[in-house]
């Protein structure tokens, strides 16, 4: 009796920290992302080793791929929530990445393109939903949202963990066929959490709920005709890189004319200095996101040829050093919650803007670092690997200050009836950087087919130290407009619980002397 007393009672704190539903999106999120980091990690290698592809072309498809993938996410800020519920066009989207990895365990060039079009046609929508589930938990002010986001991070990074630590060991085999194939596993299981949990994740609030059950079943109609044509789009769009790029670019400026003509329409002054605060959040961000991004793509190759990856006198995987960044992530994400949580309790403000100052600087000198370790390369020009593990644990750090808050501040700056946009906005930013990344990668690898770091050691110690800086500068920048943007998103200042005391007495003696005077 006192054993299942005990339970109700964990239970009933679980339940006061975290709404119903919180946990269920935890677990989904670590499967559905399993078969993305796999392919984040590994695709660039396997179009260079498996399909003999040159590096411009394994980086251009690696580069559209990643940029599509966030790109879409405002897409799918706009089909889900009016053309389909969130929990159903997030199943529907997993199957779609099942047969994606499916045509990828074919070892050909074509297959490999229609496989990465039907993988993006359910991962580029996917995820927008998800996240979306997790802010529909909360009330606009709750606090307890930032948490809930930096829990669901950490879990997105367990299955990152998984891909990356897997991926890793078929690399060293060559056995990507199996590696795409048990990647599809990942989905799989996403699928069967996402149903077993249905009636936790229903939508609120949102265009479908509110349609009867016939303009429902429309809806529904024009939402597989969107996936499908989007899928014919992708594989085209694979194919043609260079346009792939331009039209994103395109695209992406004009979603930003049409956000700041949506911020002007606001019909109160709040409401309009949130959004501007987003904005300017939102474009310093792209410069955090075109160096992180590199690591999929220039970074990927870096450590591949001219890092000496022998640690223990085991041949570490450019996989396994990925897992610097989600071991980070893992144990970081619920550590910094509590941390937060702890200072703002006690009177520390701190804000979304000085959070997004630190990443970029912290960003800045993980790439800032890299040409000296570069340096003092050995005799054959291979980096130690300690000044690449240094760089991760920077741009990992300032990747809790940026992503995860990024997803909460959303919810608190965005108007309910705008929340799905700007939430696939904000994550398209991703995909925008995605293109600058494959461009800066380009750059480092430089103009030579050598693939001897003797060679390429200067081209690549040029544009990150180029890059480093730069984002440093930025974050100086951000941190000298703090004031500025703190007053634009409206963040209420923490008053610690000596404070709450100090005035809750006033207030007592106040009424107190009210009476007296009466």
């Amino acid at each position: 009796m006192s054993h299942a007393l005990a339970k109700k009672t964990l239970l009933q704190k679980y339940q006061d920290i975290m709404p119903t539903g919180a946990g269920a999106l935890f677990l989904i999120q670590i499967f559905s992302t399993l078969s993305f980091s796999v392919l984040y990690s590994t695709l660039v290698l396997y179009a260079t080793k498996g399909l003999q592809m040159n590096d411009t072309l394994a980086t251009s498809i690696t580069g559209s791929f990643i940029a599509l993938n966030y790109f879409l996410h405002l897409l799918g800020g706009y089909v889900g929530g009016r053309y389909f519920s969130y929990r159903s066009l997030f199943g529907i989207g997993m199957v779609s990445q099942v047969i994606g990895c499916l045509l990828i365990s074919v070892p050909d060039s074509n297959y490999l393109l229609w496989g990465l079009a039907a993988f993006l046609g359910g991962s580029g929508l996917n995820v927008t939903c998800i996240n979306c589930m997790v802010t529909q938990l909360f009330e606009p002010d709750d606090k307890r949202r930032e948490s809930a986001f930096l829990w669901n991070y950490s879990g997105m990074n367990i299955g990152f963990f998984i891909g990356f630590t897997i991926a890793g060991y078929f690399h060293l085999h060559q056995a990507y066929r199996e590696l795409f194939l048990l990647s599809a596993l990942g989905n799989l299981i996403a699928i069967a959490l996402t149903f077993y949990n249905w009636k936790l994740l229903k939508d609120r609030d949102t265009t479908f709920v509110d349609f009867t059950k016939n303009q429902q079943k429309s809806a529904r109609l024009i939402g597989l005709g969107i996936i499908v044509a989007l899928i014919f789009a992708l594989r085209g769009l694979l194919q043609h890189t260079a346009f792939c790029n331009q039209l994103i670019l395109i695209i992406g400026v004009s979603m930003l004319a049409l956000i700041i003509v949506l911020t002007l329409k606001q019909p109160g002054k709040v409401e309009q200095h949130k959004m501007w605060a987003y904005i300017i959040l939102a474009l310093s961000s792209v410069i955090f996101w075109a160096l992180y991004q590199l690591a999929p793509m220039g970074l990927n190759l870096f450590i591949e040829r001219n890092v000496d990856r022998h640690f223990l006198g085991i041949l570490l995987a450019p996989q396994w050093i990925q897992n610097i960044n989600t071991i980070v992530i893992i144990l970081g994400g619920p550590l910094l919650s509590v941390i937060f949580t702890h200072l703002r309790e006690r009177g520390v403000n701190i804000n979304i803007p000085l959070q997004f100052s630190f990443a970029l600087l912290l960003i800045g000198i993980a790439f800032a670092i890299l040409p000296f370790g570069i340096g003092f390369a050995n005799a054959q020009g291979y980096t130690d690997f300690t000044w690449v593990f240094a760089s991760y644990i920077l741009q990992s750090v300032g990747e809790l200050f940026i992503s995860p808050i990024g997803y909460a501040m959303v919810g608190q700056l965005a108007p309910i009836k705008l929340r799905g946009l700007m939430m696939g906005m904000w994550m398209m930013v991703t995909g925008i950087a995605a293109i600058l990344s494959d461009q800066f990668s380009k750059i480092a690898l430089g103009t030579t087919e050598s693939v001897d770091p003797l060679v390429t050691n200067a081209s690549y110690s040029h544009t990150f130290g180029l890059l480093g800086w730069s984002a440093i500068a930025a974050g100086v920048v951000l941190f000298l407009l703090i004031p500025y943007v703190s007053r634009l998103t409206q963040e209420k200042k923490i008053i610690s619980m000596k404070d709450r005391t100090d005035e809750n007495q006033d207030n007592k003696e106040a009424l107190a002397q009210a009476w007296k005077e009466a």
